[in-house]
């Protein structure tokens, strides 16, 4: 048994080594968020590394995790950079991760029970689901090379690599072994630009005129209630994730961390991460389940290599040509991997809702169900002055409200008691 209350916390200059594989497995997503937004590479490095100092700061060194850009936003941050750009857009992240920092207070009060009461399976699960759909339209016009069309690429020739990325995601996610089954995404990405190499689709003029050192191009929220309006209701799905990470991660290592120290603290972690990296222009942190898999592969269970996880992000946002040459990504090679990407995502939602274990052909869970998914993908929207509430934001509203204004089935009642 290990003290309770106390951290095993070590800071050793000879983790440094195993901090930096710790990024490495985390770094292909991590990269990956960005560059399918538009925002900085380089910056999300930054607010990843500082976000996870900051989660580590807030559960006292307890909890060995890291921090990095989240996939349930990719969809509103694109929607959101096209409608107010990223200054616009990031305040609506901010308020996301305020929105983080407020479950944190209502669990320290209320317990961790309101959130599965507010939040149960049959709302988070669709809306989850939502994400994964309502995204998968864009990943299939990157991997056919259309979705740029201003630099549109032949289908054929798009279709090669994008091909070869996914095919090698896939086969790396069930063939690998030991730490090559954690980088999935970064071994596609790495074939997938080798074989764009050959077509000719990758410049390296932004790597040339790139400095070597440079400081990470920080853009600042400009307020735009619109978008904070917009943003919020997506922060519902990733937040029931966050459970799900911090659960995951104390099954590997023998410890509940939701008693120590705490859900609520380690949710406080995560908004404080989210709203520090959105004022920065960073995409909003979450924790990263890649990195749970380097623990339970590695048997590190000090969050001090997590720390040089960190130090590592931070230092390489300042290498300016390591955020040219990720610009040079051809779009077909990230469609491929988005292709597995949002499709997974989906998954995720539908298996959420199969381990709950709910009758969805029961009329109050089939009503959720039904209209969260196609409120959510088929375009519904409903509009008040400059306020617009349409997508996953719709999506997850619907399903709260729902979830709490329509009555359950009278053969539960009784059951509860």
């Amino acid at each position: 048994m290990t003290n309770s209350g106390k951290s095993d916390y070590r800071f050793d200059v000879k983790d440094c080594y195993l901090g930096a594989q710790m990024l490495f497995v985390a770094f292909g997503a991590l990269v990956l968020v960005p560059i399918l937004t538009g925002l900085n590479p380089n910056v999300a490095l930054f607010t990843a590394g500082v976000g996870t100092l900051i989660f580590q700061v807030v559960t006292k060194g307890k909890v060995p995790i890291f921090l990095a850009s989240s996939f349930a936003f990719i969809a509103p941050i694109s929607i959101g950079v096209q409608q107010w750009g990223i200054a616009g857009t990031m305040s609506g992240l901010v308020a996301a991760g305020f929105f983080y920092i407020l479950l944190s207070f209502l669990i320290r009060w209320q317990g961790s029970a309101v959130i599965e009461k507010v939040l149960p399976p049959v709302v988070t699960g669709p809306v989850i689901m939502v994400i994964g759909l309502i995204l998968s339209p864009v990943a299939v016009n990157m991997a056919t090379g259309v979705a740029n069309p201003a630099a549109i690429i032949p289908k054929n020739i798009a279709l090669i690599v994008s091909m070869a990325a996914l095919g090698t995601t896939i086969l790396v996610s069930l063939l690998g072994r030991g730490m090559m089954k954690l980088i999935p995404i970064l071994c596609g990405i790495v074939v997938g630009y080798i074989v764009a190499l050959f077509y000719g689709l990758v410049d390296f003029t932004p790597v040339r005129e790139a400095a070597w050192l440079a400081m990470p191009e920080f853009t600042f929220p400009k307020w735009n209630t619109e978008a904070i309006f917009f943003i919020i209701p997506v922060a519902i799905a990733p937040a029931i994730e966050h459970f799900g990470d911090i659960l995951a991660i104390g099954g590997i290592t023998g410890k509940d961390y939701l008693e120590d120290p705490g859900v609520e603290n380690t949710m406080l972690g995560d908004g404080l991460a989210t709203s520090f990296a959105s004022l920065l222009g960073g995409p909003p942190n979450t924790t990263y389940s890649e990195v749970t898999g380097a623990v339970a592969l590695t048997g590190v269970r000090n969050a001090g290599v997590m720390t040089w996880a960190a130090l590592t992000a931070i230092l390489l946002a300042f290498v300016g040509k390591l955020g040219a040459l990720l610009s040079t990504i051809p779009t077909p090679v990230m469609g491929g991997i988005m292709l597995l990407l949002f499709g997974a995502i989906m998954v995720v939602g539908l298996n959420s809702l199969v381990r709950s274990g709910e009758d969805l052909l029961e009329a109050r869970n089939l009503t959720i169900v039904a209209l969260i998914l196609v409120f959510g993908i088929g375009g519904m929207s409903f509009s008040a002055g400059q306020f617009t509430l349409q997508g996953i934001g719709l999506a997850g509203v619907l399903g709260v409200i729902l979830n709490l204004v329509l009555p359950r089935c009278r053969c539960h009642v009784g059951e509860d008691h």
